[in-house]
């Protein structure tokens, strides 16, 4: 006998409280990526480049992944002209243009997996191409972004001079400290695996449903790898909901995924 698919639950269904944060978890959020940075040059400045190497690794993952991506998407409830600088500001001690990659990310939640979908293309290629797609993807996404109308033009363009700048300054100061230009390099390094880690991983183009075009991460192993931040599908089907409430949001939704007969991937358990 045949089956359809249930309908997908509204969010009043699942409860409203999902687009609540805490004010100390926002903004402790929101303080990271500069207390990062900060630690960083705290730590060269005393001759611990070990430990100080954790500190890019972190900010990357915490960065684009959750922090800029809930100021991308604007749902932690700030005013406009707050979220926009922070948006700025954070992206920018990365090196990268945080209008642009709002231009493109918005782009591609509406058109995943279309030949024109630039942050999702990853999900089209083999392995080894997914691997060093990250390479230039900032300069690509920046171009992606000018060529279409919008708000976010004037500060793309604000944010492109600024990184230029910031990139020139570093170079500049390398016969007195390397450490700005340290920095530097690991941020536009640490961008370079985006393409796998949000397009080639979580995503299948050969899917014909919002359900199956990207895949479903269960499991306590993924969660302490991913630092509970696997739940790509529930961000695509709730995009309002902040990254602080996905792993209450997957819970609220395992029934669902269960009634529609997907099958979560799983390491181990």
């Amino acid at each position: 006998m045949a089956t359809t698919t249930p309908s997908l639950p509204t969010l009043e269904t699942l409860g409203r409280d999902l687009l609540f944060v805490a004010a100390w978890r926002r903004a402790l959020s929101l303080a990271m990526p500069f207390l990062l940075a900060a630690l960083f040059f705290v730590l060269v400045g005393r001759g611990a480049w070990i430990p100080a190497l954790a500190c890019p690794v972190l900010f990357t993952f915490l960065t684009y992944g959750s922090i800029s991506h809930d100021l991308v998407h604007r749902n932690l409830g700030l005013p406009y002209w707050l979220n926009e600088i922070l948006l700025t500001s954070i992206e920018l001690l990365a090196v990268r243009s945080g209008h642009a990659y709002r231009a493109v990310h918005l782009h591609h939640h509406a058109h995943f997996p279309a030949a024109d979908d630039v942050e999702g293309s990853a999900a089209r290629m083999p392995l080894w191409r997914a691997l060093i797609e990250g390479i230039g993807l900032q300069g690509r996404l920046w171009f992606f972004a000018m060529r279409r109308r919008g708000r976010h033009r004037p500060w793309a363009i604000a944010e492109c001079i600024a990184s230029t700048s910031l990139v020139a300054a570093s170079l500049a100061a390398m016969p007195y400290t390397l450490a700005p230009i340290a920095w530097v390099v690991l941020m536009i390094m640490g961008s370079w695996i985006f393409p796998f880690i949000t397009a080639y991983l979580p995503h299948d183009a050969t899917g014909e449903t919002d359900l199956t075009q990207t895949k479903l991460f269960r499991g306590k192993v993924l969660s302490v790898v991913a630092l509970e931040h696997l739940y790509h599908l529930e961000h695509h089907l709730y995009t309002a909901v902040p990254h602080h409430n996905w792993p209450e949001l997957a819970r609220r939704l395992d029934p669902f995924f269960e009634r529609a007969g997907l099958k979560p991937i799983k390491l181990w358990f």
